[in-house]
């Protein structure tokens, strides 16, 4: 049987949220010292959302996102990451109205993406803290670096509306905003109640859901200068459950 799981303070108010309620905010101070990393580290990370790709799949037309799509498997009592063979994403359009229904190749992750000891350290540390709530003992974990630009035209983070990923769980971190207003994110209980309406803005800043329980959605956003560059980057984190080993 593996061994019990110690987590900090921190991580217990994370559970205790989740639990109780279904998704909780981390900002982004208190996730690097859970991490225990840096301005430097996030930096490093960041730098990898300068080499994705154009996402072609937008079923609306639009050329707005970039993207490269990875997958893990997790046993959380041990720390074992164990990269999966690449493949395409799909969802049903019953959860994306939008783009699903279709099998989405994208580029994979880059070995330096996959090897940040900053991710590394963050898809444990999550998976161990799903774990302590509804005792799974193996995750499939699907990593999407997205970037959406914002120019002479608007941005879409989340084009398909309020909705679920067909998770157990999912967390948006936010790595970089720029030159950008607007991208307000907000979670709803099962019922369509808005729960909560925050603007990620620092580095580090992760909104968790219990994708069982909640629904999410993201604002549009705009170019404050449409002359310069505008982005914003985020990584979205699905965990689901494994009945065993993929590989």
């Amino acid at each position: 049987m593996p061994g019990n799981i110690v987590l900090n303070a921190d991580a217990r108010d994370v559970i205790q949220t989740l639990t109780d309620v279904g998704e909780h905010l981390v900002a982004g101070s208190t996730l690097s010292d859970i991490l225990g990393v840096g301005p430097e580290d996030w930096a490093r990370f960041a730098r990898n959302w300068d080499d994705l790709c154009l996402d072609t799949f937008m079923a609306d037309g639009g050329t707005y996102r970039s993207r490269r799509y990875g997958r893990f498997e997790l046993d959380p009592h041990t720390g074992e990451l164990t990269a999966l063979p690449h493949e395409p994403y799909r969802q049903e359009r019953y959860y994306n109205r939008l783009n699903g229904g279709v099998d989405r190749v994208y580029e994979p992750l880059t070995p330096a993406f996959a090897q940040d000891p900053l991710l590394q350290g963050l898809l444990v540390w999550l998976g161990q803290v799903f774990t302590t709530i509804d005792d799974t003992q193996r995750w499939l974990i699907k990593l999407h670096p997205v970037r959406i630009t914002a120019g002479a035209d608007i941005g879409k983070p989340a084009p398909e509306g309020r909705h679920r990923d067909g998770e157990t769980f999912v967390g948006s971190l936010l790595v970089d905003r720029l030159n950008i207003s607007g991208g307000e994110s907000s979670t709803y209980d099962e019922a369509g109640k808005r729960m909560r309406t925050v603007t990620l803005s620092e580095p580090g800043d992760l909104l968790l859901n219990d994708d069982q329980r909640t629904y999410h959605a993201v604002t549009p956003i705009e170019a404050v200068d449409k002359d310069q560059p505008a982005h914003r980057d985020v990584l979205v984190l699905n965990y689901s459950a494994l009945p065993g080993r993929l590989a």
